[in-house]
Order: C-alpha cells, then sequence, then structure tokens
C-alpha cells in the first residue's frame, strides 16, 4: 500500500510542475505625461499603460516598472539597468545609435501650446523674442537651439511645470508633444494647439541592443494590435476624434 501511494504521489508531482512563468522586462518610464502615462492616486495609467497591458498578454511577457526622469531612460537601458523604454519616447537616428526601437505604434509630433487668450503667437515665425517653455531631454530643446535660436528658452524638469508655467504667464508658449497639448487644451479650456506641427514624429518602444529578441516579439505584437483593432480603439479612448 506505502509503495502505491508512494507511486501516486510520485506522479501527480509530475504532472502538476508549476507553469512557467512570463519573462519579466523590466522598464523605464516617467509617468507625468498625461494621456500617454501618469498617475492617479498612486497608480500608472494612460495610453502607454493600456497598451503596454494588451503587448503584455501577446508577448507573455512581465513589465516591471522604474519611475525616472526623462533624461535618465536611454542611459539606464545603455547600462543594462532597463531593459526598455515605454514612455512615449520619439523614434530618432541619434538615439538609434545606441537602443533598437519597435516599429512606431503612435503618430505625434512637436507643436506650440498657447494659451487661449493669445493672439501674438499664431505661428512658429513669432516664436522669435518669446518666452518657450520645453522639457529637459526632449527633442524640443535642440530644435529651438538649432531653427529658433532667438526664442527664450525655459528649460524644466516636468511637463507640469510647462503647463504651470504657461497658465501662469511665466511662459508665452510651451513646445511639447501633440498628445499632452491637446489633453491640456481640451481639459483645462485656458490653452490652444497651433494648427501648424513643428515636427512630424512617431513614438516608439526603445529597446536595449541587447535584447534583439525582445524587440521582435514586441514589434509582432503591435503588428498585431494594429491588425485586429485594437490600437484603433485605444485612440479612441484616449484621444475621441483629435487623432
Amino acid at each position: 500500500m506505502k509503495k502505491a501511494v508512494r507511486s501516486i504521489l510520485a506522479s501527480l508531482t509530475v504532472i502538476c510542475l508549476p507553469v512557467m512563468a512570463s519573462e519579466t522586462v523590466n522598464v523605464a518610464i516617467d509617468p507625468t505625461f498625461p494621456p500617454m502615462e501618469f498617475l492617479v492616486a498612486g497608480e500608472r495609467a494612460g495610453f502607454d499603460i493600456d497598451f503596454a497591458e494588451e503587448l503584455q498578454k501577446r508577448a507573455d511577457l512581465s513589465f516591471a516598472y522604474t519611475d525616472m526622469d526623462f533624461k535618465a531612460m536611454v542611459p539606464s537601458v545603455v547600462s543594462g539597468r532597463q531593459d526598455m523604454i515605454l514612455s512615449a519616447i520619439y523614434i530618432t537616428d541619434e538615439r538609434a545609435k545606441v537602443v533598437d526601437f519597435t516599429n512606431s505604434y503612435f503618430a505625434a509630433g512637436l507643436v506650440i501650446l498657447v494659451r487661449s487668450d493669445e493672439e501674438r503667437i499664431k505661428s512658429a515665425a513669432d516664436l522669435d523674442g518669446k518666452r518657450v517653455a520645453v522639457q529637459v531631454g526632449n527633442k524640443a530643446v535642440n530644435l529651438l537651439k538649432t531653427d529658433y535660436p532667438a526664442v527664450n528658452r525655459l528649460e524644466m524638469e516636468k511637463n507640469n511645470q510647462l503647463f504651470d508655467a504657461l497658465e501662469s504667464g511665466r511662459a508665452d508658449a510651451v513646445v511639447i508633444g501633440r498628445p499632452a497639448a491637446m489633453l491640456f487644451a481640451k481639459t483645462t479650456g485656458i490653452g490652444k494647439v497651433l494648427p501648424e506641427p513643428l515636427t512630424d514624429e512617431n513614438y516608439g518602444i526603445a529597446v536595449s541592443k541587447r535584447k534583439p529578441e525582445l524587440r521582435e516579439a514586441l514589434n509582432t505584437a503591435i503588428a498585431d494590435m494594429k491588425a485586429d483593432g485594437t490600437m484603433t480603439k485605444l485612440v479612441d479612448k484616449w484621444f475621441g476624434t483629435q487623432e
């Protein structure tokens, strides 16, 4: 009898082997960029967070987030502390020298945001001599340095600081990504986005060059989400008809 019980237990042990856990991926994020990523009662929310949930399911991954300043994210991946960046980061040739990018998942670009009652600034040509707020580490900094050298740049660490500066009058305009600008204008009623974009940019996921298999898995998931309409549903949820 004892031999029979041991035999049954041994067979159950084989049958009940634990399911392999999803691969854990270390993800850098700066959750201060609504509607792409932001905090609500201490919890992350936004377009990229919903997007990430779908990616994890489709690619059998588990994301472990680390919140950090935007300017620290690329160095964190290059050093190996993080595996990837999922935080509304533009695909650029300069960044692609040190990290790999997935295919684009969201079309965006830099725009000019001004107060609703602003009449002096109607286009980029009107920025000369004006106080323009930009985020440290964002492409907007170099764009203004190169193409609009007569602008009085106000470089700030966080997006909410840019909006506060505009609202208080310390800044005449903000140059920022279109999603955040549109959300601010829509929800506050105190800002407007000028119709002509400064750049035509795309968001991608920045992946460590040590992780080519991760990049391919993410690309497959992104393609599937575009094909089955999931990406369209996410855009509709967070931006409505703005896009």
